[in-house]
């Protein structure tokens, strides 16, 4: 599409919703336009599905969610250029603000929920700019424990400056993650993005980072100890919270010709205080908790886990809801350097993809086989909704043959306990299955292969056998409806 036709698509998407005016504020991930809208009932969900460019709406998390695919970053643009700058980049937070009135007529579960959702909102806002990074940076640590691997000659030293080079460019996102986090989160949360970020400097100053494990200060019995903060999450959203509550209630006083100093300066002062002697120390103890946890669990269910979450985590992505377990996978790397629960998911993508795959073979119908392609292109690349919302869910049984294969992907990855060392799933991901701190062991590269071709092999012959052919029609529930006014 041309640069004019997102112009067209934007304010069509616009008038679909209700308008500027029934936006509170707008955010996008990978392949979704993420409204907060004033009231969901305005906006004409049917209209929007019908237009061209747009693969689905569904309503998730306190959001109107706009499925638009790997031009959603254009569309995006297209739209905040429509609506103003001003609704980019906000959070549920504003959403809020604007429905204090709907809030006071909510049953105290009700609260509960919002409440909820607003907390995905945030960790949504916060994780979904940086992880293309991440996976990017996860696919270059892969790379260079495969140019250190003595099956292939030790390509590069260790020692070697070319491997410091290559390590610090793969490692980067992953050490200042808390900045990088610190400053989404403030953006979200409409904060200051770059005095939030300062928060996450002082986290992982090489100074303090030194101290790891040693006690900060000591009032009687009680110990407040140094924890390493490299790679971690949760202490910066919390971090990034209190900035923009104490920047706000630090301005409301001092006067305006001593802000510009010495509101950062009272910011940066107490916020690294209470991280890093109160909240930072708790929320590491509990999200390592929570790491090794989740660990056990899988380590000891085996199998059954990986048949369970194979087989339906892809259904989390219909809704949206999927983006609530990143926080978790990047919090099992933080904790512990790798991932079970990453391995198991990364099944689901083959899986979806080899479905959609069988479509673009078999069909001889040139527009699906061409969408059906590009599809399985983008899943075996780690995003899996061009194709469950552009083949998948419109012909049902071919989604269902694709949870069939994650299903026994999963089995498979859970079985022989396969373990992620990166962000990077699917085929594309394969490097993340090595383990960078020793590059000789392939024992988790076998099971990944074994367990995607599993998830491939499967979901790819029950399509062409059961899940598809071309005398089958879109199912009316999941196809695009016909543009108003048009005759069918």
């Amino acid at each position: 599409m041309t640069q004019k036709d997102y112009s067209q698509l934007a304010q069509a998407i616009v008038a679909g919703v209700g308008g500027k005016e029934n936006i509170d504020s707008l955010i996008h991930c990978i392949t979704r336009l993420r409204f907060y809208l004033k009231d969901e009932s305005k906006a004409k969900t049917e209209e929007i599905k019908a237009l061209d460019g747009v693969i689905n709406v569904q309503k998730a998390s306190g959001q109107y969610q706009v499925v638009i695919g790997n031009q959603v970053t254009a569309v995006y643009d297209a739209v905040i250029a429509e609506i103003g700058t001003e609704f980019a980049d906000e959070d549920e937070t504003a959403q809020v603000v604007a429905a204090t009135t709907h809030q006071q007529h909510l049953t105290p579960w009700g609260r509960v929920k919002e409440a909820f959702n607003q907390l995905i909102g945030v960790i949504t806002g916060a994780m979904s700019p940086i992880v293309g990074i991440l996976a990017a940076g996860g696919i270059l640590k892969g790379v260079l424990a495969m140019l250190t691997m003595p099956q292939l000659g030790a390509l590069l030293s260790a020692k070697s400056e070319a491997y410091i080079v290559l390590s610090a460019m793969g490692d980067s996102v992953f050490y200042f993650l808390p900045m990088l986090v610190g400053f989404t989160a403030a953006k979200k949360l409409k904060g200051d993005p770059v005095l939030t970020a300062v928060i996450g400097g002082v986290l992982v100053h090489p100074s303090l980072v030194a101290l790891n494990g040693k006690s900060l200060l000591e009032i009687g019995s009680l110990n407040f100890p140094m924890v390493n903060y490299t790679y971690s999450i949760f202490p910066m959203i919390l971090a990034a919270w209190l900035v923009a509550k104490l920047t706000k209630w630090v301005k409301s006083w001092l006067p305006g010709y001593l802000q510009i100093i010495f509101t950062p300066l009272i910011v940066i002062a107490v916020v690294s205080a209470i991280t890093l002697y109160i909240t930072g120390p708790a929320i590491i103890w509990l999200s390592n908790g929570l790491a090794f946890g989740i660990q056990f669990l899988l380590l000891k269910s085996g199998w059954l886990s990986g048949l369970l979450i194979g087989g339906l985590y892809q259904v989390l992505v219909i809704f949206g809801l999927h983006w609530g377990i990143l926080p978790i996978i990047a919090n099992d790397v933080a904790a512990t350097g790798h991932s079970y629960l990453n391995a198991i998911l990364s099944t689901t993508m083959v899986a979806q993809g080899a479905a959609v795959l069988a479509v673009a073979i078999k069909t001889r119908k040139t527009a699906l086989k061409e969408l059906s392609f590009a599809g399985a292109i983008s899943a075996f690349c780690g995003v899996t909704e061009p194709a469950i919302y552009g083949v998948n869910l419109k012909f049902r049984r071919v989604f269902i043959a694709g949870l069939f294969g994650s299903a026994a992907g999963g089995f498979v990855s859970g079985l022989f306990h396969g373990n992620m060392f990166g962000f990077a799933g699917s085929w594309i991901g394969f490097a993340s299955f090595l383990d960078p701190k020793h590059p000789a062991d392939l024992s988790n590269l076998w099971i990944f292969i074994a367990s995607s071709a599993v998830a491939t092999i499967v979901p790819f012959i029950v399509t062409l056998v059961w899940g598809y052919n071309d005398q089958m029609t879109a199912g009316e529930a999941m196809a695009k409806p016909q543009k108003p006014g048009t005759a069918k």
